[in-house]
């Protein structure tokens, strides 16, 4: 029997000429398409792994830039950074009323916790290292109510990602004694390179370098985990963690130059 598609006529008996049908010819699949994953499906996964990035650099970005902006902000003027937050809570509100921009108004709802938290402390309260955990909790019991009725998923793992990177961080200035080096900076601040470099010191012995080590294999543990999941909740919360190391990164950079 004849190939598909292929028609034997035969002009002299005995003398069989192939004759290719056209129009029943399809071309190959191209050697980089899987021929068992359709096209749109394709697509549609392609599409979701570049959302999924971009939730990942806005979580990370809310984070660690902020920190730099909202610092000097809040130490000059402290009311306009806390009525900053509902400024960021109104555009969070707006952006969710759009389909468009819904994720995003969800995770700026869970700056905004995060924001209303950097202000309170920094402004009022940096004098002592001892209340600024449960300050930055501030809005932990909303984003566990929220999470238990299922909603604004992003936000709250946001807010919770943030909140556990800023726990790590200041276990580890338990653990390494660093916490009067903080106290002693925002009461005399005039001798903040003399303060730095103690406690840049400290950070460098066996106990500071092992502590880092092990708080930094447990972040970068608990903040690519989460990305091996296609929601977008768990990349906002892979985010704010994994950014917790870049914050802390260039903070203990800026001590050492000083």
């Amino acid at each position: 029997m004849p190939p598909r598609g292929i028609n034997l006529c035969y002009v002299k008996k005995g003398e069989p000429i192939l004759k290719t049908i056209l129009s029943s010819y399809s071309p190959p699949k191209p050697f980089y398409l899987n021929p068992a994953i359709d096209l749109e499906t394709d697509r549609s996964w392609l599409n979701g792994r570049w959302l999924n990035g971009r939730m990942l650099a806005a979580a990370a970005f809310l984070v660690s830039v902020p920190v730099f902006i909202q610092a000097p902000l809040v130490r000059l003027f402290p009311w306009i950074s806390l009525l900053a937050t509902l400024g960021w809570l109104a555009l969070s509100l707006r952006l969710r009323k759009q389909a468009q921009w819904f994720i995003w108004g969800d995770l700026l709802m869970g700056f905004s916790w995060t924001w209303l938290a950097g202000s309170l402390y920094w402004g009022w309260l940096r004098w002592e290292p001892l209340i600024h955990l449960p300050v930055e909790a501030i809005g932990l019991p909303f984003a566990c109510w929220g999470l238990w009725r299922g909603k604004h998923q992003i936000g709250n793992w946001f807010y919770l990602g943030s909140l556990l990177g800023t726990a790590v961080t200041d276990l580890y200035f338990y653990l390494v004694g660093l916490i009067p080096h903080w106290r002693q900076l925002m009461i005399e601040p005039s001798l903040a390179t003399t303060i730095l470099r103690s406690a840049v010191e400290q950070v460098q012995t066996p106990w500071g370098i092992n502590c880092a080590i092990g708080l930094i294999v447990l972040l970068l543990g608990v903040g690519c985990l989460p990305l091996r999941l296609p929601q977008l909740h768990w990349w906002a919360f892979g985010g704010a963690v994994l950014s917790t190391l870049l914050v802390d990164g260039l903070f203990w950079l800026g001590a050492a130059v000083v």
